[in-house]
């Protein structure tokens, strides 16, 4: 199983309101459609409104990144059938509501936790 990360920073004309309306209510959709049969799973985390709490957001601590989106194929060849195409329709809306992203590969370890 192949994940992929990508890290994703909003347009800067848009509020994090409207980028995680944007990815949640119209994008995540599109690229669910555009990716199958090879995307076996998706997940997106976009930032919470006030992270203060969590002592993020103080002078310094700002994370350079809105949400992540978590991606997963079954083999690198999947994985290629998606990202190796020439035509992709949902990159230029990715283009147009982020500033900046980033891809991460990863390999997955699930860490039991003691009871």
């Amino acid at each position: 199983m192949i994940k992929v990360m990508w890290f994703l920073r909003r347009a800067e004309h848009l509020s994090l309101a409207e980028f995680r309306d944007w990815w949640l209510n119209h994008h995540a959709a599109d690229i669910a459609a555009d990716q199958r049969p090879f995307l076996k799973r998706y997940k997106v985390d976009v930032r919470i409104d006030d992270d203060s709490a969590f002592g993020v957001g103080r002078p310094g601590t700002d994370s350079p990144w809105d949400g992540i989106a978590e991606q997963w194929f079954d083999s690198v060849d999947d994985y290629n059938a998606v990202y190796g195409r020439a035509e992709r329709p949902t990159r230029a809306d990715t283009l147009a509501h982020t500033s900046r992203f980033e891809r991460l590969v990863v390999e997955e370890h699930d860490i039991p936790l003691p009871p």
